[in-house]
């Protein structure tokens, strides 16, 4: 059974708050980007059948922006602590224990973790000339043949980063 996974990562943080990084909040470009990301999926047909987050301050504000726009209930994004900074490992776990078999599921989460799982999952995924891979806000779409990914498994369809959308 395929289905479709969209891996985002937090949008931008501020980091001139004095703050544990848990508690870090959006800054004024991670709150104009997570919207844009939202209403990128409203505007592409890619409504997630479930949102996992992270529940670090930065990534619970992204969840909330991106399903603001998508008409997805707050009150249905799925906040697991486990997401907080995962590696790899956990990662997997994590999808291994979406048994009821989503078609589509939004993970929004942090980096080195998500980059780790991107690699793991796709062959060659586009890194940008400064070698990043997934930037702030930046939306990785997967299609995978079954839930129990193993390596190189999927195909990546699309990376979409706010820097490269139209200007609004």
């Amino acid at each position: 059974m395929s289905f479709e996974l969209l891996l985002l990562r937090h949008a931008k943080s501020d980091w001139d708050q004095s703050c544990d990084d848990f508690d870090r909040p959006l800054n004024a470009r991670g709150r104009h980007d997570a919207p844009r990301i939202g209403r990128w999926l409203r505007e592409h047909d890619m409504l997630p059948d479930r949102v996992l987050s992270s529940p670090a301050h930065r990534a619970a504000q992204t969840a909330q922006a991106v399903c603001a726009q998508l008409g997805y209930p707050a009150e249905r994004i799925v906040w697991d602590k486990r997401l907080y900074l995962a590696a790899l490992e956990t990662l997997l776990d994590i999808l291994a224990e979406q048994t009821d078999h989503p078609q589509r599921l939004l993970l929004i989460g942090h980096n080195p973790g998500l980059e780790d799982l991107l690699e793991y999952l796709v062959q060659t995924p586009p890194r940008q000339h400064n070698g990043k891979l997934l930037t702030t806000a930046t939306l990785a779409h997967v299609q995978m043949d079954t839930s129990h990914p193993t390596r190189h498994s999927a195909h990546l369809c699309q990376l979409v980063r706010p820097r490269d959308m139209s200007k609004e």
